[in-house]
């Protein structure tokens, strides 16, 4: 049996009390501290009132703040005093329509008010939710739809065609949301105290999403780790362009409302109206995924200095690989102030890699929170030695229960496999490989794309390239490249293949270039290599 790695000696306990105690410790450093005794006694009658539910969070920043910005989207601005009084009206709308807690609500919508309103009102209701993408064709909708058992959607108004096209029990679309959230009553909605599951949708990247099905203590568990590792504060500003449907957007946006702070969002991303909004809102915090950080820094130095961006205390990226390039052209940009976080919706949050690892290691994903466990096994279930590539398994109290269709990650030891290969360094950085079904045998040698992609990434004329394997009668498979070339960029195959062989082994040099105008990615910035090579 391999040695245990030596850090995994004082990994954190993962339980549900492990967790709790992470995150009190994390609430008092983020500024939740006790407070007047005005305002604290009328958070824990709201918390009474609603329980300890995604509702009671919010109750409770009501309670304290109630005239303070909970939303600002491209509409204006809404308090939580005004986002509670409208979900209550949105609440009684949806329970007319057979909205309670053996329902499951379908959520189709932008970065705007009508997320957060109908998220909060089927969680007063106490209706289970499934986020989704906002991105699905007409079919992959009604795929989704009819796996997860969905009953009743709200939707943008953009998205009638696709929702009509389906069998449902009711849909409400943001201007009837909008009609129900004005409705008001002499009496106060009654929340409901069960609590709600949410399933939140895979990328799809490699297939059909599938539902990653979380308990409504999921968020809460994996709080303390997040507020541990990146520097929220409570009564923050935060700028989140990252899709709210997605576990990373929706995870601020939850943590952002329950630290009564101010999330400040927009339909569409758009890279310089990001500029703009952290210009005009002074935010503390940008929550992006990576592929937005390219589009921020494509519009080049003379665009980005005419915004003033000295009020970022963090950027903090998820979602995909940031990347070696990636990261220190962010860091040149807007300072030591990157945080890269590596989890999925299955794992929950595994590792964050703070500006001075960064700076230090400009490719690592980071080192284990708080409240996770991260080894590095073999093919057999055995910890591997540092240094040594192998695949990843991650341990945490927010890990999903499973999947709605049934089945789940691969357990081992109550770790669950987040799918890729990777390695730990001497000093705990952790540093992914690639994925583990990328993997590609090219005359009997195996290449991880990821290692070919973030070579290519550094040449001055490549704005990005993928790397995929394809079926070859002589080698098993060969290495296709697909090049997006900078603007105004001359570049050829051979330059491409030259600076592959200059670098690598010779069997990791692409045999075919193929130049694209851009490459195919998820709406959340995953690079849909099933789309490639065909």
């Amino acid at each position: 049996m391999a040695e245990r790695p030596p850090w995994g000696e004082v990994a954190p306990p993962t339980g549900r009390a492990a967790a709790a105690v992470t995150t009190m410790a994390a609430l008092a450093r983020a500024g939740l501290r006790p407070e007047r005794p005005d305002r604290l006694a009328r958070a824990m009658l709201a918390l009474a009132w609603t329980g300890p539910t995604l509702a009671g969070g919010i109750a409770a920043a009501t309670a304290r703040y109630p005239l303070a910005p909970a939303v600002i989207d491209d509409t204006g601005t809404l308090t939580f005093g005004g986002l509670w009084m409208q979900t209550d009206g949105v609440a009684r709308g949806l329970r007319g329509r057979g909205v309670g807690p053996s329902t499951t609500v379908g959520l189709l919508a932008r970065n705007h008010r009508s997320f957060v309103l109908g998220m909060l009102a089927a969680s007063k209701l106490g209706a289970d939710l499934v986020f989704l993408n906002t991105g699905f064709a007409g079919p992959q909708f009604a795929h989704v739809v009819a796996a997860e058992g969905i009953g009743v959607v709200v939707h943008d108004d953009e998205f009638s065609d696709v929702v009509a096209a389906c069998r449902l029990d009711a849909a409400v679309s943001s201007t009837e949301l909008a009609e129900l959230g004005g409705q008001r009553s002499f009496l106060p909605l009654v929340p409901s105290r069960v609590q709600g599951r949410t399933v939140i949708l895979t990328s799809g990247t490699t297939g059909r999403p599938k539902g990653a099905r979380r308990a409504a203590s999921g968020s809460v568990d994996a709080l303390g780790g997040i507020l541990t590792a990146i520097p929220l504060r409570a009564r923050d500003t935060v700028v989140i362009a990252a899709p709210l449907f997605h576990a990373w957007g929706l995870a601020h946006l939850g943590i952002g409302l329950g630290l009564s702070s101010t999330a400040v969002v927009q339909s569409q991303f758009d890279p310089e109206a990001t500029l703009a909004a952290i210009d005009e809102h002074r935010p503390a915090g940008l929550v992006v995924v990576p592929v937005m950080l390219q589009r921020i820094l494509a519009l080049g130095g003379p665009t980005i200095e005419r915004y003033d961006t000295s009020s970022l205390r963090y950027i903090a990226s998820s979602g995909s690989a940031l990347g070696a390039t990636l990261a220190t052209a962010v860091q040149h940009r807007f300072g030591p102030i990157l945080y890269n976080v590596y989890g999925s919706t299955e794992v929950s949050l595994a590792t964050v890699a703070a500006p001075a690892d960064l700076q230090a290691a400009p490719s690592t994903a980071g080192r284990t929170v708080p409240g996770s466990v991260v080894r590095i096994l073999d093919d057999a279930g055995q910890p591997v030695l540092a240094g040594h590539v192998g695949r990843i398994f991650v341990g945490s109290a927010a890990r999903f229960e499973g999947y709605t269709g049934g089945g789940g990650k691969e357990d081992v030891g109550g770790l669950l496999a987040s799918g890729d290969v990777g390695h730990f360094e001497g000093d705990g950085l952790l540093f992914i490989d690639g994925r583990d079904d990328d993997m590609i045998v090219s005359g009997g040698e195996n290449v991880f794309p990821a290692e070919v992609e973030e070579l290519l990434g550094v040449h001055p004329a490549i704005a990005e390239a993928a790397v995929v394997g394809v079926d070859d009668e002589q080698f098993g498979q060969r290495l296709e490249a697909y090049v997006v070339r900078t603007p105004g960029a001359t570049l050829t195959a051979r330059d491409v293949k030259d600076h592959v062989r200059s670098h690598l082994a010779r069997y990791k040099v692409p045999r075919r270039v193929v130049f694209v105008d851009e490459l195919p990615r998820t709406t959340t910035g995953k690079l849909r290599r099933r789309d490639l090579g065909l």
